[in-house]
């Protein structure tokens, strides 16, 4: 009887296994299958696109690579001036928003609660609010096509902010910092050589949200660049359509495709660490 009912319970958790196995082989798959057909129209004509989607590639893929270098598309310059904007920003965003998260949590000031308040009221105020009195405070400035006002206000991210404060509140024992300071070090040195690698995964999820919006950024580069040694990927990529009866649907899927693939080598060389975040997490003292 024990044997039959620990069969059935076997075959139960097998099926079960099996259910959970197919359902995250479908989700994967309708993940990855707006990609796809992004890469495979690359590869195919105008005429073929607007006959429908297909799975499999043509063979339209130089005329395309052409039809996009005839069109001003500079891919070089695009790709400098997009990894020069999101590299600054990334660095920028993720180290002054852990060092103030370090601040929140690490030291007991009068002001810690209202200014963490603070903090989260800034998040409901759409950027798109202030973008106007932006550009005149940057046309003021004399910084207009220049990308130090992409990468700049950075520094000031109160959604990582929040993030970084509630992952230290976990993962942050404060007998180091205590033992730190003991041994001398300087406050800014325990943070540099002691906080942020324990903030490490926390850091490299954060710094792929970043990259990722910065690149993919559109609307404040387009108002604050144009001279076109300046434009970023995107920028390049909205000025590919051009007459309506005229436009090469091929070359857009593949100037949408350059862009792209920056994010996916971003993505697999900081994936680990979003692993190694999750797994500290479900790890119990």
């Amino acid at each position: 009887m024990d044997n039959v009912q620990k069969r059935n319970g076997n075959l139960a958790l097998n099926v079960n296994r099996t259910i959970v196995y197919i359902v995250c082989v479908f989700l994967a798959l309708l993940s990855i299958m707006p990609f796809w057909i992004m890469f495979v129209n690359a590869t195919r004509s105008t005429p073929e696109i607007q006959s429908g989607i297909s799975l499999l590639p043509s063979s339209h893929l130089m005329r395309n690579l052409e039809v996009l270098l005839d069109k001003s598309f500079d891919p070089i310059t695009g790709f400098v001036n997009s990894f020069i904007i999101s590299a600054g920003a990334t660095l920028c965003a993720v180290y002054f928003s852990s060092l103030t998260a370090y601040g929140l949590v690490a030291y007991n000031w009068k002001l810690r609660q209202p200014f963490f308040t603070f903090i989260i009221l800034v998040m409901l105020i759409p950027a798109q609010a202030s973008a106007v009195g932006f550009y005149q405070f940057m046309y003021q400035l004399g910084w207009t096509n220049n990308h130090l006002p992409l990468i700049l206000p950075a520094i000031a991210s109160p959604a990582i902010v929040f993030f970084m404060r509630q992952y230290l509140l976990g993962a942050l024992s404060f007998e180091i910092v205590e033992s730190a300071r003991v041994d001398g070090s300087s406050e800014f040195g325990t943070f540099n050589r002691i906080i942020l690698p324990i903030m490490m995964p926390a850091v490299a999820t954060q710094a792929i949200f970043v990259f990722v919006a910065n690149w993919n950024n559109l609307f404040m580069p387009l108002i604050l660049l144009t001279q076109k040694e300046k434009y970023t990927l995107p920028i390049m990529v909205n000025l590919l359509r051009g007459d309506i009866y005229r436009t090469e649907y091929g070359s857009i899927y593949l100037g949408l495709s350059l862009t792209a693939i920056p994010l996916f080598i971003i993505y697999f060389l900081l994936s680990r660490y979003i692993i190694e975040g999750v797994a500290l997490g479900s790890v119990k003292e």
